[in-house]
């Protein structure tokens, strides 16, 4: 590959103010990203990658390239002029205490506690009507919050904990483990731990999964073997037992093992994909039991939610798309033996455990409805939730009469509520005392068109009295994809959007979980265009129906969402004036080269499946569809130097690719976060930060010079 050197010069760009003045103000010198010769060649097509070297997130290149866009971002942020008082209404606003649900582990209860602006929440416990103490503060784990706590599990007697840390926002994890009554760490500190939960096998050791270190960049090269080990206490993790995966002829992406509440069996499950797995059952009290196959195809999700002695209740779409509860006994566990125990409805199922009884909750245009049910089938009562929006939670040990739920919506802070199984009855356990008036807000749903004639939900958040004059600034958010449902949730960064005149609009798009199986199959592979054209008729609906027009729409989505932005604003970049796109999928052609990103090709497909499937991803492909001559919308792309799921890759050659073709005077921007994942255990601090600056650009580059409502701002 011929190596270019990088141009000393500059290229100089006025940055003009959308509004009836035209304003020409901040000035922006891009750095010329060097190209170089690299061609791939595609069934017979060469295909040009100019920015492969930008692939190398180890080598001093990528490095300096990175600090110089972060110069030249951050010096156009700076000139903002509202930017900071973005962050302060943030801070305040986030600054309430926020407590998560307690849960019972041996003799102690525990919770999460954030005082306010602390960057991780805290760890607490208490044993009876003593005071509660500070068990473990992710605070003191690093001086700036970015080494995160990633999870918490008990030994079966609450005796002993191993907790997985992430540093930097990296997927790899370090799995710790103590005493539980004495915190003091034991034993070894188990390393290169990826994805999978910790299930302990009652107090003796647990079961965790894990990829052979690749060859490369820990944070970019391919990791596609995943393994399932068991590691017993006060061994050394080089003797762990390999108890799944590592067979060269089969490989498996994503394996987890799970042990039954009773310590009677692991339950294996195993992935090439993320969508599809096979499902394996060993019992644990007899030596040298076999793995026996429950599913032994990856053609439908299940996975095995209880067991009674050895009858299973087992969650599963094979045969119905909506999913639905079977049993069967363990001795004989595979498909042909199954029962219906709840049947599929014309709603998508999910379920969880707690007391004594199941809880079913079912999306319904995408809003929850909860149901209760014995372990007999019989349907004991549906839940009247304190209102609409989504509910979570519903789960606890056999044992306990009382656990804890959670509701929120869009325009509501999540609160908890303490459930007694027996009765129904619940009482609220904790309210956000937070500086944000609910009542003041409300929220729509709405069904519009799409493309091809399929009817869409849609639910729009947004001030009381809003005028509907096509001038309010507007965020549509979306994902559409890996069927993942997108439910009403509240959130501080979106209440200061809205405080501001804002509207905030989430579609639950194609390929996504909200009606199930089929729906999620309708985008993906050579259907993925749905998404788009569903994204784009929420955009058109907004603007038809006069909530903003094109001046005054910004569009925003992360990871998946993040390629749903990036297509969409390639596509038709006269449909907003800002695009937002996170972290996003961005190089259809070679996501699949890096992490685990090979596993993503049931959504996706890969330009190595076909000479079809190739064709149809480089149609999209936001790296490969940035055109010469096109007035792109004021973009910043958004990512983070550690982030091993979507590699920033993808970002830094997208927004190369814009930096060298916008025509227009739009400007486009990269924010690189140092130190930081895909998203999952961020320091407050870092998304405050983030959210500040995305708001006041958004803002900004609708040709806003002040905030709309400074009234919010006053102490």
């Amino acid at each position: 590959m011929k190596k270019l050197t990088l141009t000393s010069f500059t290229a100089l760009l006025i940055i003009g103010c959308k509004t009836d003045t035209k304003k020409e103000h901040l000035v922006l010198n891009y750095p010329i990203t060097k190209k170089v010769d690299q061609v791939d060649t595609y069934f017979g097509t060469a295909v040009n990658d100019p920015y492969r070297w930008l692939e190398d997130d180890r080598s001093t290149e990528t490095e300096n390239w990175v600090k110089e866009q972060n110069e030249v971002t951050f010096d156009y942020l700076d000139k903002i002029p509202f930017r900071d008082s973005f962050k302060k209404r943030l801070e305040k606003l986030w600054n309430y205490e926020k407590i998560g649900a307690p849960f019972k582990e041996g003799d102690y209860t525990y919770y999460l506690k954030n005082d306010g602006l602390q960057n991780q929440y805290v760890v607490y416990r208490k044993k009876g009507d003593e005071e509660a103490e500070v068990f473990l503060d992710p605070n003191s784990f690093s001086k700036d919050g970015t080494t995160s706590l990633a999870g918490l599990s008990f030994s079966k007697d609450g005796s002993m904990l191993a907790y997985s840390i992430s540093e930097g926002g990296s997927d790899w994890r370090k799995v710790i483990i103590t005493n539980a009554a004495t915190k003091e760490i034991v034993g070894d500190t188990i390393v290169d731990v990826k994805f999978g939960s910790i299930s302990w096998n009652g107090n003796k050791g647990f079961f965790y999964s894990s990829y052979d270190k690749p060859d490369g960049s820990e944070l970019s090269a391919k990791t596609d073997q995943h393994k399932l080990y068991y590691h017993e206490l006060g061994t050394s993790q080089k003797n762990d037992v390999l108890v799944f995966g590592g067979t060269p002829a089969e490989k498996h992406r994503y394996v987890s093992g799970q042990v039954t509440e009773d310590d009677s069996y692991l339950i294996i499950s195993a992935s090439v994909s993320t969508s599809g797995n096979k499902l394996f059952i060993k019992e644990l009290n007899k030596a040298n039991s076999p793995l026996i196959p429950i599913v032994n195809h990856t053609d439908s999700d299940s996975y095995v939610i209880d067991n009674i002695g050895s009858k299973l209740f087992i969650v599963t779409n094979l045969g119905a798309p909506n999913k639905k509860m079977v049993t069967v006994d363990a001795a004989k566990p595979s498909p042909e033996h199954w029962a219906d125990f709840i049947p599929e409805t014309e709603y998508v199922l999910n379920a969880s455990k707690g007391g004594g009884y199941f809880f079913t909750s079912y999306m319904v245009d995408a809003i929850s409805k909860v149901y209760q049910y014995d372990y007999e089938g019989k349907l004991i009562r549906e839940v009247a939730l304190p209102g609409v929006g989504t509910a979570s939670g519903f789960g606890g040990k056999k044992d306990e009469k009382e656990f804890y739920f959670s509701f929120t919506n869009y325009n509501t802070p999540g609160s908890s509520y303490k459930y007694n199984v027996d009765t129904g009855e619940y009482s609220q356990y904790w309210k956000p005392e937070i500086d944000f008036s609910p009542e003041d807000y409300e929220s729509t749903q709405v069904f519009y068109t799409s493309k091809d004639g399929t009817k869409v939900p849609m639910i729009i958040t947004h001030k009381k009295g809003l005028a509907l004059n096509g001038k309010n600034p507007t965020i549509l958010y979306g994902y559409g994809g890996f069927n993942i449902s997108l439910t009403p949730t509240f959130s501080i960064v979106n209440a200061v959007w809205m405080e501001q005149g804002g509207v905030y609009a989430v579609p639950n798009l194609r390929g996504g979980g909200e009606y199930g199986k089929k729906w999620h199959d309708a985008g993906i592979k050579t259907q993925k265009q749905n998404v788009f054209d569903d994204f784009i008729a929420a955009a058109e609906f907004l603007i038809d129906k006069q909530y903003t027009s094109s001046e005054f729409l910004a569009i925003s989505g992360r990871s998946n969402g993040g390629l749903l932005v990036g297509a969409t604003m390639t596509q038709r970049p006269d449909l907003m004036q800002v695009a937002l796109p996170g972290v996003g999928v961005l190089d259809m052609l070679r996501y699949h080269t890096f992490t685990a990103g090979a596993g993503w090709a049931y959504d996706y497909g890969t330009a190595e499946d076909s000479e079809e499937m190739f064709k149809y991803l480089r149609g999209y492909s936001p790296v490969h569809n940035v055109k010469e001559g096109v007035h792109y919308p004021a973009t910043m792309v958004t990512t983070g130097d550690h982030d091993d799921r979507v590699v920033p890759a993808h970002s830094f050659k997208f927004a190369a690719a814009l930096q060298e073709k916008q025509s227009g005077t739009n400007p486009t921007l990269i924010r690189i976060e140092t130190n930081a994942g895909h998203g999952a255990g961020t320091p407050v601090s870092k998304t405050i930060e983030q959210s500040a600056d995305i708001f006041g650009f958004t803002l900004y580059n609708m040709g806003f010079e002040e905030l709309p409502n400074k009234e919010v701002l006053k102490d």
